[in-house]
């Protein structure tokens, strides 16, 4: 399996579409991380505004290139709360990449 498809971040795309300003990545990927701190607690079947929220996650994780969460989100959204445990295990893996993606 290629290394690309082992990570939770595809910092290239990211780095690409920041048209190589690290110092704009690391802020973008700051904004995240401090987004899913808002997030995290709505990932729960017994929230009534999950969908929503993984709606939300889903756009942010396209954004910077964590394809493997905003598919997790896709699926809860078709599925149903039951993707909810993947969406949760998907956004912890992308931020202990984001957490440790070198600041400029």
């Amino acid at each position: 399996m290629p290394k690309a498809a082992q990570q939770a971040v595809d910092f290239a795309y990211l780095e690409r579409f920041a048209a190589g300003d690290l110092g704009l990545v690391g802020e973008v990927l700051d904004i995240f991380a401090e987004q899913a701190a808002i997030w995290r607690p709505h990932l729960d079947p017994q929230d009534p505004g999950w969908r929503d929220v993984t709606h939300t996650v889903k756009g942010s994780a396209r954004g910077i290139g964590a394809h493997a969460l905003g598919e997790a989100c896709a699926q809860a959204e078709a599925e149903g709360p039951g993707g909810l445990a993947e969406v949760v295990r998907a956004l912890d893996a992308a931020l202990a990449e984001i957490a440790a993606y070198p600041r400029a």
